[in-house]
């Protein structure tokens, strides 16, 4: 059986956004697992992303302190449909993020992270792949807003698919 997931990362509410476009909540609702890679600056997102989501991993970010990070580690690993996922925020400069990361984290599959704001798809000479989401609230310097999904199925991360975050009313 197929599980749906939602990656997202650097909400940063309410410092960027008062709250979570509704397109986002869609996806929450739609997905079997969300993953979240940081930087959630509002304990109430996490409140209400539990509350919400049918399954939840998170981690804690570099804006994140107090009760965030008694609640979310620092890494996260999880087993989906055979995949072994591990999450952290940060991963450090882009130049050489592959085998630096390859190298941190030799047991898993796929390495979801965060913090650059920057969408990221690629595999490292060991088949880790590795994705960063961006932001669906602060895209910085990226033309917009997005989010990750993708499926698991079978051992096989399928339809990873970078999604825009339409910010009109």
């Amino acid at each position: 059986m197929a599980t749906r997931i939602l990656l997202l990362a650097d909400t940063h509410i309410p410092k960027r956004a008062r709250a979570l476009p509704a397109q986002v909540w869609s996806a929450v609702d739609h997905a079997d697992v969300v993953f979240h890679a940081g930087d959630w600056v509002d304990v109430a997102t996490l409140d209400a992303l539990e509350q919400r989501a049918k399954r939840l991993v998170g981690v804690w970010g570099n804006n994140d302190g107090g009760q965030l990070r008694e609640r979310l580690p620092e890494v996260a690993h999880v087993v989906l449909e055979g995949i072994r996922f591990a999450m952290v925020h940060e991963t450090g400069a882009a130049k050489g993020r592959e085998a630096r990361c390859a190298a941190q984290f030799p047991d898993a599959d796929v390495l979801v992270f965060g913090h650059s704001h920057i969408p990221w798809d690629t595999t490292a000479p060991t088949g880790l792949r590795l994705l960063n989401p961006g932001s669906p609230t602060d895209r910085r310097r990226q033309p917009v807003c997005t989010y990750l999904t993708a499926t698991a199925d079978a051992g096989k991360l399928l339809d990873v698919r970078l999604v825009p975050v339409d910010r009109t009313p």
